[in-house]
């Protein structure tokens, strides 16, 4: 679809001003610029760091990039120069939302910090996205996704699980996990000043974010004071909670109510254990054992293949997937039904691949498609909207105070 298409989906008509880079806060973005928000990056003369990873990084537009930033368009804006705040803030008068993961003190040397801007909006909503709450000793640290997952127990649990050196999950999860709490917490103010006439600054930390998540699970025995047992799911970190090996692949498959165990049990030929082993009894009893039992299913299945548990199991209305590859993945056949991937035309790239919003809205979908953005490609687009004549944005591309995509490109 052209770029000039109307926005369309249950957010249309909101305008986001994002001074968010790298992950989190790009990806809680994408989110709102995906069902219908008119979503302005605002970037820096060197733009995005995700630009550069990758292949055609050297272009500035790499794949950890693309799959963050679509639907958004891109200004250069220089923040530190008077004329380049007063640009910004004459579109934070128009804007309900601004997102940023630029420290606090560093919008304060700027002077965008909540009291600036509000005083030219105050009913806009300033989400601030943080590495620590500002309230404790680790305020002013730094934070990224490795940070916060050593510092919420991960690479810890995955140890404990597997009984080898601790690792970080190989996915940016605390990044990701906090863009989507940050989507939900923006909508969420956005619903407190449409009650109330009025915005306000949320603070979303990651650290704190994530501590729940984890703890989530996690906390067991401890969640009783005195504790009532120790830390651990002691399912989640059973080393043999892994997918299954079975004759020629590997397979996940979910027994874990009654009705599961007795349905497994007759499938393998053993019904008899339901009434006779009592780490069967209950769910607190195939918990504490869950490692022995995680086991004895790991030695079942290793006896079929693949398909032969698929229908046995699936006959028996027991859970069971194949476990993918990221080559399988992209070939899955419920995604093909569906058309979750599809191929668009970049005017930059050529052909690249995207994958579907997610939730399918049944009254308000969400039908546009803006590519990601070059660096500044609507630098002068979105000038011209806050009310600047061709000739001051001339100077301004002049001066350096904004870029456009050719320049920035050169």
């Amino acid at each position: 679809m052209a770029n000039q298409e109307p926005l369309t989906g249950p957010l249309a008509g909101l305008k986001v001003l994002d001074l968010t880079a790298v992950l989190m806060g790009p990806s809680a973005t994408q989110m709102l610029a995906d069902l219908g928000a008119d979503v302005i990056k605002v970037e820096t003369d060197d733009g995005d760091a995700t630009r550069k990873i990758g292949p055609n990084g050297d272009e500035r537009m790499g794949p950890i990039y693309l799959g963050l930033n679509r639907n958004k368009r891109s200004i250069v804006l220089n923040l530190r120069e008077p004329e380049g705040r007063e640009a910004f803030l004459r579109l934070a008068r128009k804007a309900d939302v601004l997102t940023t993961n630029v420290r606090p003190k560093g919008m304060e040397r700027l002077r965008l910090a909540y009291s600036d801007v509000a005083e030219v909006n105050p009913r806009i909503v300033y989400a601030s996205l943080v590495g620590f709450s500002q309230r404790g000793r680790y305020a002013r640290s730094p934070a990224f996704d490795d940070l916060i997952q050593a510092a919420t127990a991960l690479p810890w649990a995955v140890a404990a699980n597997t009984d080898d050196q601790p690792h970080y999950v190989p996915v940016n999860i605390a990044d990701r996990s906090v863009g989507l709490y940050a989507f939900g917490v923006v909508l969420a103010a956005l619903y407190s000043r449409d009650r109330t006439g009025k915005g306000q600054q949320v603070d979303v930390p990651m650290f704190e974010t994530m501590v729940p998540y984890v703890l989530g699970d996690h906390l067991y025995g401890h969640k009783f004071v005195p504790a009532q047992g120790d830390f651990g799911y002691p399912r989640l970190l059973a080393r043999s909670r892994k997918p299954y090996r079975t004759q020629d692949a590997w397979v996940c498959c979910a027994i874990y109510h009654d009705h599961h165990w007795k349905a497994f049990l007759e499938v393998i030929g053993m019904p008899h254990l339901w009434n006779t082993d009592p780490r069967l009894a209950t769910m607190t009893t195939r918990t504490v054992h869950a490692e022995e039992l995680s086991t004895f299913v790991g030695e079942q299945l290793a006896l079929r293949t693949t398909a032969q548990w698929q229908e046995a199991l699936a006959i028996a209305d027991i859970p069971v997937f194949p476990m993918n590859s990221f080559e399988s993945l992209l070939e899955d056949p419920h995604l093909k039904d569906i058309g979750f991937f599809s191929e668009v035309e970049h005017p930059q790239l050529g052909t690249i691949r995207e994958m579907a919003v997610p939730s399918e809205w049944h009254g308000t979908p969400p039908s546009h498609y803006r590519p990601p953005p070059a660096l500044g490609e609507h630098s002068r687009e979105i000038l011209r909207e806050a009310g600047y004549e061709d000739g001051e944005i001339d100077r301004m591309l002049e001066t350096g105070i904004t870029r456009d995509a050719g320049a920035a490109g050169a």
